[in-house]
């Protein structure tokens, strides 16, 4: 499903939007502060930021369809920074207006949905509700009538809620909590890992006859990895799109082939961002070897952030640049994925050149995301 296709959910109340938010995210939050921008009547984002830790610290990231990820700031002033800067990245989306949502203790959620609250206001967005939502109940910061905000909070039942039950329908899917979402790009373990190291020694020595110096020097050995690397993506997204699977052996030679820029390139034109296609690269990327999972985190972020799964494509760039920090695709994928740049704003790329305002640069450390 992409960005423009999402279903229309009939959001009427406060428990309507809350029931919405784990399938504008992909997973329920928690300690979180969540944004849900809107353009007239339609939702066209969100994103969702760590509650500062107990030391003064946060963790501010955006997950939606669109989505952004970004920072660790630490202190009212840095946090006040955070704020402003996801302001800004909402700020970049087709919106207008926006509801701000903290989850969790007020001690925490107060000082987070304030600073947010007032970054959105001066970026011009208009702030239309402020809620703390835990244990089932939720309170608004801009509603003081008693008679429609007591003061123990209105309990609500995202289980029962239409809106809930008209995503599922839709096929949308909210995992338990992020840690889940996480859980999809996580490397193979236990017994699996072992066969798929076996694998890779294969997959090695296959690569090394493939590339072995041929009469005519590189231009040879170029064709050759090109051929063999078009022939198992061409393969690979059949196999997926008939709801197959790789097995380990062709999981570690695509991955080895993938190490070649162009072979990487071919993928990268071919992945449209079908969920076929981004199964295919979760897969691949959960069984690479270590060093091989560059190429295939890159394929799945991209694919997945066009596709509008932005939260999963921020999880596996985080993978990559801990492996691979200086990976060039890596590090431009998480400058679009921090500020926040529209997956609509690169229709037909790679294909068309990169505009200038989004090309990479350098990673200064934990910044937006």
């Amino acid at each position: 499903m992409t960005s423009t296709d999402l279903p229309r959910l009939s959001v009427r109340s406060c428990a309507d939007l809350i029931a919405a938010v784990p399938y504008l995210l992909g997973f329920h939050p928690a300690d979180s502060v969540v944004v849900v921008a809107m353009h007239g009547t339609r939702i066209t984002f969100a994103a969702r930021a760590d509650l500062p830790d107990r030391d003064g610290s946060a963790d501010l990231s955006g997950s939606a369809r669109p989505n952004t990820e970004s920072a660790d700031p630490g202190g009212s002033d840095e946090r006040a920074a955070a704020a402003r800067h996801l302001a800004a990245v909402v700020a970049r989306q087709t919106t207008d207006r926006a509801t701000v949502l903290g989850y969790g203790p007020a001690s925490r959620v107060t000082c987070a949905v304030d600073a947010v609250r007032q970054a959105l206001a001066e970026a011009g967005i208009l702030v239309l509700d402020a809620l703390r939502v835990t244990d089932g109940r939720y309170w608004s910061y801009l509603c003081q009538a008693p008679e429609c905000c007591p003061p123990d909070g209105t309990p609500y039942d995202s289980g029962t809620s239409q809106v809930a039950a008209a995503a599922v329908l839709a096929g949308q899917v909210a995992l338990p909590d992020r840690a889940a979402l996480v859980a999809q790009v996580a490397p193979a373990g236990g017994t699996e890992q072992v066969r798929l190291r076996r694998a890779a020694e294969r997959a090695r020595r296959r690569f090394a006859g493939l590339v072995t110096p041929r009469t005519g020097g590189d231009l040879p050995r170029g064709r050759a990895v090109r051929a063999a690397g078009n022939t198992a993506i061409r393969a690979a997204l059949r196999r997926y799109r008939r709801g197959e699977r790789l097995d380990d052996d062709e999981v570690a030679w695509l991955s080895l082939l993938l190490t070649d820029p162009t072979v990487r390139d071919l993928a990268w034109e071919r992945t449209d961002g079908r969920d076929a296609d981004n199964a295919l690269w979760a897969d691949v990327l959960r069984r690479a070897q270590p060093d091989l999972i560059a190429a295939p985190g890159c394929l799945l972020a991209f694919a997945t952030w066009r596709a509008g799964h932005g939260a999963l494509a921020v999880v596996a760039v985080q993978r990559v640049l801990a492996q691979q920090p200086d990976y060039p695709l890596a590090l431009l994928l998480d400058d679009l994925l921090r500020r926040g740049v529209p997956p609509t704003r690169l229709a037909g790329w790679p294909a068309v050149q990169l505009p200038v305002a989004v090309r990479p640069r350098r990673r200064r450390g934990r910044g937006a995301r």
